[in-house]
């Protein structure tokens, strides 16, 4: 049950940046409140949050006879995973990349989409860009339980999330009217970034070698987190130079497809190596 566990944890985010977005749009647009105020707000949330965390959480040391068992296991699964830099993680680093992408341009850059191209105003702007992270949390549980249950098809669920939740970043900007447009976000919630993020990170834990699986998961997640950086700058320049911010839920539709179909070129390539060794 490892995806479902990595989904129940990625649940708090998307829950926190429904309810942000919300009571952004709620308190700066319709009440006039200070966006400062609004700072101070969550400031205090993380300081209470960092208290109880303190104060519930405690680590809880494994037994000598637990250890052994787990290092006479690693020994043994080692042999058989990938090594940090193999071309299979590379693919999941790179599928990783482009799928928050995607988030990324949602999160900080559907606001101002649905504002100044879309006609969107006040508590509407919020409650659609936080439609998306609301309907991901069903999403996440929904199919982190489904490739838990059915691991050997694994692949196949992340490939089909990510093939729909590209044509849902393109139907964004193609939606003719305010009905499509929500559908296409509400789609994208359910089917995008956090239903596939506990599948990846499960598929990265069980692929990498217990030795590197720290330095795994610190390379997914730079890889992630480098979209943050990249998604926002390059689309507020293209927004810049264009006028509009189409082109870029384009792109990153675009991205979302090539890191798919490199993805299933590389783990395609590995099964029929491994159907070889087999066979030989």
């Amino acid at each position: 049950r490892r995806a479902l566990a990595n989904a129940i944890i990625n649940s708090g985010s998307a829950i926190g940046m429904g309810i942000g977005l919300i009571g952004s749009s709620v308190l700066v647009k319709n009440m006039s409140m200070a966006w400062q105020n609004v700072l101070y707000i969550v400031a205090a949330i993380l300081v209470i949050m960092l208290c109880v965390f303190t104060l519930i959480i405690r680590g809880k040391a494994k037994s000598d006879s637990a250890q052994a068992e787990k290092q006479t296991q690693t020994v043994t699964e080692d042999e058989k995973r990938a090594p940090l830099f193999s071309g299979l993680l590379c693919s999941v680093y790179f599928l990783y990349f482009c799928t928050c992408y995607g988030y990324y341009l949602i999160v900080t850059w559907l606001p101002s989409y649905l504002q100044t191209e879309r006609g969107f105003d006040g508590g509407a702007i919020g409650l659609a860009s936080a439609l998306v992270a609301v309907v991901g949390v069903p999403g996440a549980l929904f199919f982190s339980h489904l490739s838990d249950k059915f691991r050997n098809s694994k692949v196949k669920v992340i490939l089909g999330l990510e093939i729909v939740a590209a044509a849902m970043l393109a139907f964004t900007v193609l939606s003719p009217n305010t009905t499509m447009l929500m559908v296409s976000l509400t789609l994208y919630g359910l089917l995008g970034k956090m239903a596939v993020d506990p599948i990846l990170i499960s598929f990265v834990s069980e692929q990498a070698s217990a030795k590197s699986l720290g330095r795994a998961f610190s390379l997914f997640n730079f890889f992630g987190m480098s979209s943050a950086v990249v998604a926002p700058t390059l689309t507020g320049f293209i927004s810049d130079v264009t006028g509009s911010k189409e082109i870029s839920f384009v792109i990153s539709a675009c991205l979302v497809v090539t890191g798919t179909l490199i993805f299933a070129v590389v783990t395609l390539y590995k099964k029929k190596a491994t159907q070889r060794i087999a066979s030989a």
